[in-house]
Order: C-alpha cells, then structure tokens, then sequence
C-alpha cells in the first residue's frame, strides 16, 4: 500500500499545551489531542484479509455465474448432459481460484497492482482449460461436451478476472486514501527506539498500517512529546481507554527483549484489550527463525496476542447468531408470549427490563430481560445480587429466574447485534461482591471483554451460574470465560448451545 500520511503530526508546543488544556478542562484520563485523535478512528475499517477473501468468494461466483448462464443459453435449463455441465463448471471455477490462490494473485499488493498479477491470473485460468481438455481426452468424453460453450466460456472469463481486478484495484487505492482499509497501530515506547520503528515500517512500499500515536509512561526528558513527526497521546493505563474509543487493530511495543521486566509489566496492562499486540524485533540482537515472526512489510514483530474471533471467523460467527436467533424466537415465541401476559397479571410495570452491562471491548450495552422483580424495587445497577427468597422478587419473577425463561428477550439482543448467542456472560455496569466491582476483585477481568458477550456460555453450562456471593465464584467464571476465548471455534459454540437447556435444569444457583 501506498506511504501512509502522518495524520498527526504536531509541534512539541501543540501537544503540551492541547495536554495543559485537558487536565485544566477536568477531562477523564485522556489529553484533548488523544482525546481527538481517538474521535477521528471510530469506524471500523475494512481488514485486507476480508477484502482478498471477499475477492475470492466474487471472483468464483462470476466464473460460475458466467458458466452457467452461457450453459444455459445454447442448451437450456438443465439441457443435454444435465448435470455434468454444472459439475465440470463449478470444478473448473473452483479449481481457478485455487490456482490463483497458489500463484499469491490474491496478496495485497497484486490486487493493488494488478498489472503485475494479470499476466499470472490468466496463466491460471488457460491452466484450468488444459486440466479440463486433458481430463476430457483420457475419459474419452471430449466429443461429448460443446467447444463454442467452453471458447465463450473461457473468453469471458478472461474479460470478468481482468475487469474484475482492475476495479478492485481502484476501489482499494480509494479505501487506502480515505482510511476505509487499513490496520491502525499503536506505538507502546517512545524515544530513538520507536522512531526507527516508524521509519521502517513508513519505508515499506505495500504496508496497510496508520499509526495512530505513541504511549509511553515515561516523562518527557526521556521520551520525547513527539516521534518522527507523531505525538506521544499517554500513559499506557491512558491507552487503555483510548484503545476502547478508537478502533484499533495493533499495538506494537517498542521496547527490546533485554527489558524483560518491563515488556512483561506492559503486557500484563495491555493483554486484556481485543487487539493483535506485537512485540518489535527489528533492532533486537536475539535471532529467531524466520517462521517465528510476523512481517510488515520487511520489519519483523514477534507476535504476543491475536484478536480472538477475528476477520471470517466474525464472519461466521455473525452468520451463526443470526440464523440460530432467529430459529430461537420462532421456537420460543408461545412461552414468550404467555411469560408476558403472566407478568402484566402477576404485578404491575413493564414486561421488559432494560439493564446496562459491560459488552464488547468494555462499551456499554443495554441487555433485555423480562421483568422478574416488582417495578419499583428493581435494580439497573446489579448493586446488590438477588438471594434466596428474595422480597424484590414476584412470584413469576422467581419461576422465570429458576428457569432461564427471563433471559429469552436477548435473542433480540443477539440478532440486532449487541450481544452473541455464545460468549462470556455480560455482566451489570455495577455489579459488585463484597462492595468491590468485579475487576477490582479479579486480575484481568476485563480480558473477558475481548469477545462479544453471550446469551450463554462456557461458565454457565458448567454449573457457575447464578448469584455470584464470593470471591471464588467470580474469579471462576472468569477463568471459563478465558478458556473459552482463547479455543473458540463454531463447534465450541454449538456444543455450548446444545448443552445449554440440559445444564439449565440444575437451577441450584439461580434465584
């Protein structure tokens, strides 16, 4: 990709005196300028890995789309040889793609520079008429196949791959100017050591990365307010909050191996947050293999955390919600509705409760819920955990709660988006034990946040669900939680899902 422009290049003075003007104004923990550096990188971007593999999935569907309507326009629907047509289409159309994936046709740079990979693209797509024309002569079935249908064929195809990707080419040079697809760094160390980093990595011809700023707990006389031209926006606690206002795919600490103590004091603070983190290795003395390392451009990362549930993976994740959600209202639609009319009868108020919990990434969600206590006792805020016989609680309340009944409006919240039908239990903005919140009571808690939540989960079908009385209790549904984020797969999430209503009839813990 091309150079990157310096979007926040400031002078020394700017940056001190924009810092002066928030700690004077009272502003919560971020300078002004970090403040509106992070405003201008809240839209999600487009990932390089969604827009090849979206190229990959466009370009076999016009091949086949092509094959098929050519097909059907000399012989009909479903003419002669009506259903080898169809089969030697979709083969051939799908052994292109594989071909052009061998032949790296769908790395960042060839489709930015097609002019480079347009000569190995059709060398791809004539390879695949030479399998097919070889595999047709020792079947001996070439007669039986028409050659105008294949020569229309393979002319259009090559019309639709150059086409294709030379309009590809011009909508990513335009993503790349205007920001729609890039991945946005953070530099976690200031000082010489960071500033050749961000030189290597402005160097590098096809490299995708915006750097937003630098984070250094250092002062100012041993490391500068600015680097290579980019301002130094806070502390690392301060790019805690900034990474949960702006969207920000990596952070790259600048820092070398030797500093072992510090590096490790960093990523104890950063880990919790749902970014790749890598650790620069481009000044380091140390020599690792080159499979050890993680490349952009020509500068090597050593790689530290992955974004759990990331590019397709979201994808199919997404897909899993909204089919199984939808499948889930339909199914549960009569008890819904028969829970609504129970509650309006039983006491007076709404039939639904809206609670404010903590969901992706830290942002707060509001989760729906049937009302289970008495209108004008409920509590939003979680402050203090429903008991055993518990007063709040109505008589519907306490056999919807047993039942889980209450926690079925958040389908609704799983198709809209806010929440995932699997995923750590989102729990209340001030929800505390002990009169402590959650995260002062266990090291990491917010590390649960690096997925969406879920209307099920891990820790709850191992019987941890319910009121949270102790310590222990939070600190083990934490560690489910964990567990389940870091061996996610859709598998991990249908089992979670079918095993959900069997653990459900252990109500021993809910109240």
């Amino acid at each position: 990709m091309t150079e990157k422009d310096p979007a926040h290049r400031f002078t020394a003075e700017a940056v001190k005196a924009a810092s002066d003007d928030g700690k004077k104004e009272g502003v919560a923990s971020l300078s002004k300028v970090a403040q509106e550096v992070a405003a201008q990188y809240r839209r999600d971007t487009m990932s390089p890995v969604m827009v090849s593999g979206g190229v990959r999935l466009i370009e076999f569907g016009l091949l086949l789309a092509s094959g098929f309507l050519i097909y059907i326009y000399y012989l009909g629907f479903l003419g002669h040889l009506g259903w080898q047509y169809p089969v030697v289409i979709l083969t051939a159309s799908l052994a292109t793609v594989i071909f052009l994936e061998i032949a790296d046709c769908y790395q960042l740079q060839s489709l930015l520079k097609p002019g480079s990979a347009l000569g190995r693209a059709l060398l791809c797509w004539v390879g695949t008429f030479a399998m097919m024309a070889v595999a047709a002569f020792f079947m001996k079935v070439s007669e039986d196949f028409s050659r105008l249908i294949f020569g229309a064929w393979f002319a259009a195809g090559i019309v639709l791959l150059v086409g294709l990707r030379l309009l590809v080419a011009r909508v990513i040079r335009r993503w790349a100017r205007n920001g729609r697809m890039e991945r946005r760094a953070v530099i976690v160390g200031g000082g010489q050591a960071a500033e050749v980093l961000i030189r290597s990595i402005e160097q590098q011809p096809f490299n995708d990365i915006r750097i937003c700023g630098i984070f250094d707990d250092r002062d100012n006389r041993r490391s500068p307010p600015i680097v290579a031209g980019y301002p130094k926006l806070g502390t690392v606690s301060e790019l805690l909050e900034f990474a949960r206002i702006a969207r920000i795919d990596m952070l790259i600490v600048s820092l070398p191996l030797t500093a072992e103590t510090r590096v490790l004091q960093l990523l104890k603070k950063l880990w919790v947050l749902p970014v790749d983190i890598r650790l620069s290795a481009h000044s380091n003395q140390l020599q690792f293999r080159p499979r050890a390392y993680s490349f952009i451009g020509a500068v090597p990362m050593l790689d530290i955390f992955d974004k759990p549930i990331n590019d397709w993976d979201s994808v199919a994740k997404r897909a899993f919600d909204i089919l199984f959600s939808l499948l889930g209202i339909v199914a549960f639609s009569p008890v819904m509705l028969a829970t609504a009319i129970a509650i309006k009868l039983d006491s007076k108020g709404p039939v639904l409760f809206k609670q404010k919990r903590h969901g992706f990434n830290n942002e707060v969600i509001e989760v729906y819920k049937f009302r289970s206590m008495y209108a004008d006792q409920s509590d939003p805020t979680a402050r203090k955990s429903v008991t055993k016989n518990d007063p709040r609680v109505t008589r519907v309340g306490r056999f919807i709660r047993k039942t889980s009944i209450d926690e079925l409006p958040q389908f609704f919240n799983s198709l809209f988006g806010s929440l995932s039908l699997v995923g750590p239990r989102p729990h209340a903005v001030a929800a505390q034990s002990h009169n402590l919140l959650y995260n002062e009571v266990v090291d990491g808690y917010f590390a649960r946040h690096k997925v969406k939540p879920g209307v099920t989960g891990w820790a709850q079908i191992n019987g941890w669900r319910g009121e949270m009385d102790t310590d222990e209790k939070i600190r083990k549904r934490t560690e489910l939680d964990l567990y389940y984020i870091e061996n996610w797969s859709l598998w991990f999430d249908i089992k979670i899902l079918f095993l959900t209503p069997i653990r459900l009839l252990n109500t021993e813990n809910a109240y």
